[in-house]
């Protein structure tokens, strides 16, 4: 799962620091080639598919569950076990209050949260090129929110709620005025939201449209803020260094598909695919 905090209030603005670090991107050798090349493939592309992870929406302030800063620093939560026993499907049925209590901790880490400068470009490519799909860990719902048609939420949307009893469903803005843990008012079972949680099965849905996707193939990949650590967030980068197709990844840290990849960007999510962006569609100069 994965949430959004805004910073005071503000996401990482298009403002004047972020066009500094666009500029140096555009114009570091190290850099500059690489956009160039990335923007001929998108000339070239009649379809895109975008993977994305937390790093594309640490943009919008998101908190890591790990390290320093994040919302689980500590090796335990302060119920005695891990974040990943806690948000577990084992602990929903057993210990609801708990899993509950974490998962709305998320979501008030969510709450405000508005689309950064990356998912607006995704979405504006989506407009451009029509077959473009992104395939998300994130639960925020921030690439529809930017405008983006055709989301994959591998790991579900933390709005999105259902019982675990009868068929009812439903769609909450925020969890400000939810009773922890919810319980239907249809049936009077526990509601929990459609997100995976740990030790539980993908969306059989979503998994069916991805491989129907990734079966048709892409001719540009991204990999976007994401360790890809999980077999099928890893899969359509070394499917499309099979295939001989670009594999592209922003990330400022090497990951599990770095060595597949046939472009890779050292920097954040949203300046990257601003210049990115610039040099495809204003002939900006990455020299």
């Amino acid at each position: 799962m994965s949430g959004t905090q805004p910073v005071d209030g503000e996401t990482h603005a298009h403002d004047g620091t972020e066009d500094r670090v666009v500029d140096a991107l555009l114009r570091d050798p190290a850099t500059a080639g690489s956009i160039e090349r990335i923007a001929r493939h998108l000339d070239e592309a009649r379809s895109v598919l975008f993977v994305t992870g937390a790093g594309l929406s640490a943009d919008s302030g998101l908190p890591t569950y790990r390290g320093s800063g994040g919302l689980y620093e500590e090796a335990d939560t302060e119920d005695g076990v891990p974040i990943e026993e806690a948000l577990s499907g084992w602990m929903l049925g057993r210990r609801p209050e708990v899993c509950w209590k974490h998962i709305a901790r998320i979501e008030s880490a969510c709450r405000g949260a508005r689309p950064n400068r990356g998912h607006e470009v995704i979405a504006a490519i989506g407009e451009r090129i029509e077959r473009t799909w992104v395939l998300t860990q994130n639960v925020d719902g921030l690439h529809r929110a930017a405008g983006s048609r055709h989301v994959i939420e591998i790991h579900g949307n933390v709005y999105a709620l259902r019982c675990t009893r009868c068929p009812e469903k439903s769609r909450v803005p925020s969890y400000a005025h939810l009773q922890i843990p919810p319980y239907c008012a249809r049936c009077g079972a526990l509601v929990r939201p459609e997100v995976v949680l740990f030790g539980e099965m993908l969306p059989p849905a979503a998994v069916e449209r991805l491989e129907r996707e990734l079966a048709r193939g892409f001719d540009v990949v991204f990999s976007i803020g994401t360790s890809s650590l999980f077999p099928y967030i890893a899969a359509p980068v070394v499917a499309a260094r099979a295939a001989g197709r670009p594999a592209i990844e922003i990330n400022p840290e090497p990951t599990a598909v770095s060595a597949y990849v046939s472009e890779r960007l050292r920097a954040r999510a949203a300046p990257a695919l601003e210049a990115i962006w610039r040099a495809w569609t204003l002939g900006a100069s990455p020299s």
